[in-house]
């Protein structure tokens, strides 16, 4: 198969032939049908923080058809379509158990979507509804990353929700909140590059950061949110989430900074706010975002701003360290 590799660091992704990779007792193997390009592939190949090891194949978000089948596989077949999260536990752990084989000790990965074919766990398997394309199933992890982190927030209906940083996870975020009931859901992005995206996916209102960002959002009708949801993962992120929540709120970080951040202690207890830290997901988060697309809520698919085959990805990859443009490319192993 085809498979973009990556080789060290400072050198672009390498396309070019691997074996065939064959499921183990338990798993499927996949034609890959798409495969997001996520930012932590592009933090984790850049050398700073941790770093996948040489001749790793990566991507996480994918969706595809199952050519084969396991020893012991019992409730997916041949042809069947679906989408993954891209680890495997132990499935005997109370972290298995629960759907989230993030905690299990013997977590293995099966991160693999740059290529033509990969392996899925059963038990970490999602089938894909019929309404739903290849496309919409590669758009399922990020989405299963914001809800996990929605859902710790506490959020009820009529909540007021501000979501910092309006990446594909803060898109996400925006989505849920408004989906669950929030009343306002404000978002902050650098710039306004993506403010009609941001409003199409729920959001209700729009502000650019700059040095009056807290004043300004606290003089709107409501004052400051009672959530924030930051979603940059940049140094500085958790301290401009403390400043924007109101006093007793909650603050969830889905941004994965992988550097060193700080908050001012004394002001975030002057506020009694409470932060929680979310990464990636459990199992129904994954079948909590094929139904809510399935049902017609569809505004994700909007977030797809290019599809791209194999052969592109190493130089769009390279594009993408110096500036990030769309929200979310897919990529199309099988394209020609």
């Amino acid at each position: 198969m085809k498979a973009a590799v990556f080789k060290e660091t400072g050198r672009p992704l390498v396309v070019e032939s691997c074996p065939d990779p064959a499921p183990d007792a338990g798993e499927v193997l996949i034609r890959v049908g798409r495969c997001g390009i996520c930012s932590s592939d592009l933090h984790m190949t850049s050398g700073h923080g941790f770093t996948y090891p040489a001749g790793s194949i990566l991507g996480h978000e994918y969706a595809g058809e199952v050519v084969e089948v396991g020893a012991g596989v019992m409730n997916l077949k041949v042809g069947d379509r679906i989408t993954a999260m891209p680890m495997a536990g132990c499935g005997a752990c109370p972290e298995c158990f629960r759907g989230f084989p993030l905690g299990c000790a013997r977590m293995r990965s099966l991160m693999s979507g740059y290529a033509e074919f990969a392996r899925a766990a059963e038990s970490s398997a999602v089938k894909l509804p019929q309404s739903l394309s290849v496309e919409d199933g590669a758009l399922i992890e990020p989405l299963a990353s914001s809800l996990r982190g929605v859902a710790m927030s506490g959020i009820r209906p009529g909540s007021r929700v501000l979501v910092l940083g309006v990446g594909p996870i803060g898109m996400g975020a925006i989505y849920w909140a408004k989906l669950l009931g929030a009343s306002d859901v404000i978002a902050v992005a650098r710039s306004e590059r993506q403010r009609d995206l941001a409003m199409h996916m729920g959001a209700t209102g729009f502000f650019t950061q700059g040095e009056d960002l807290t004043r300004r959002i606290g003089a709107a009708p409501g004052g400051l949110p009672e959530i924030v949801f930051e979603c940059v993962g940049a140094p500085g992120a958790l301290g401009a989430a403390a400043d924007l929540v109101a006093p007793r709120g909650t603050v969830v970080v889905l941004g994965m900074c992988m550097s060193a951040d700080s908050i001012n202690p004394f002001f975030a207890g002057f506020k009694s706010l409470v932060m929680k830290f979310s990464a990636a997901y459990e199992l129904r988060d994954f079948e909590a975002a094929a139904r809510a697309m399935d049902r017609g809520s569809v505004e994700p698919r909007a977030m797809i701003s290019d599809i791209i085959p194999l052969e592109a990805l190493p130089d769009t990859f390279e594009r993408l360290r110096e500036k990030p443009h769309g929200c979310k490319i897919l990529v199309n192993p099988g394209a020609a």
